[in-house]
């Protein structure tokens, strides 16, 4: 246990020392008006179910590949509003959390969460950036919106479920909603235990507590927002809830598409 801890607090010290393009250049490049989403969209839709992402289908499939190519020969900074530009690195993430399964790395462990989130890079606009740095580094602090935490998808079981459509700007506040309807709402990852008066959440909203709290002013103030039972809901807003956080699980949220080669020791 002390020598997991020991290596988390390095992994953590070393994470920090990276940094996040704030210029891009890249090569070969496409205008934004030319970049599109919409191959990302029917790939999701072809291969992803109520969230179980089906890997195999994806990597046979040559549009994802191609989709890639676009998002490193644009420019993020060149789209022209905030909502193109959040909904661009909502979809640049969920894609690279796909690609990184389909190159054989794995969540699924300590050493194997850093060679995922950390020790991969992928590029944008001909720069490169980890999927730690584009979620901790640009879309938090840069949006400050908390429903992107339940856009982001990273490949496991625990995380909101991968939507089988593509995020758009014209769509974007109502898809967002959607996302942390379907999240809050789902058993699996959240539960409320009414009679005992403690709401056992998704961790998420424990690694990231900050966000929700700085827009609701407590987790159930955010959550009873999105809450649809509407009884459950006025509990929430005149009973007082002890906050309790589910275990993650990490399993990878479809079959595989090769054994994982990267997934690092337990």
């Amino acid at each position: 246990m002390r020598l997991c801890a020991a290596l988390l607090a390095v992994l953590i010290v070393m994470a920090g020392c990276s940094t996040v393009p704030r210029a891009f250049n890249p090569q070969d490049p496409i205008a934004s008006k030319d970049f599109s989403h919409q191959a990302f969209g029917e790939i999701l839709r072809v291969h992803v179910m109520d969230g179980v992402v089906k890997y195999p289908g994806i990597a046979a499939d040559g549009r994802f590949q191609s989709y890639l190519r676009q998002l490193s020969r644009v420019d993020p900074n060149s789209l022209p509003t905030r909502q193109d530009r959040l909904v661009f690195w909502i979809n640049a993430y969920n894609a690279f959390a796909i690609q990184g399964i389909l190159d054989g790395y794995s969540p699924l462990t300590l050493v194997g969460r850093y060679r995922y989130f950390i020790g991969r890079a992928y590029v944008v606009g001909g720069a490169a950036i980890n999927l730690y740095d584009l979620e901790r580094k640009l879309l938090i602090p840069d949006f400050r919106e908390p429903r992107i935490h339940f856009a982001i998808v990273c490949a496991s079981s625990s995380c909101p479920r991968l939507q089988s459509w593509v995020y758009t700007a014209d769509k974007l506040d109502e898809q967002l909603e959607q996302s942390a309807r379907d999240f809050i709402n789902d058993p699996a990852r959240n539960r409320f235990d009414r009679e005992r008066k403690i709401a056992y959440l998704s961790m998420i909203f424990n690694w990231f507590e900050e966000d929700f709290v700085a827009h609701s002013g407590s987790l159930i103030n955010y959550v009873k927002h999105y809450v649809t039972d509407s009884d459950l809901a006025q509990d929430l807003e005149t009973a007082s809830y002890a906050v309790r956080f589910l275990d993650y699980d990490w399993r990878l949220n479809g079959p595989p598409p090769v054994e994982v080669r990267h997934a690092g020791l337990s």
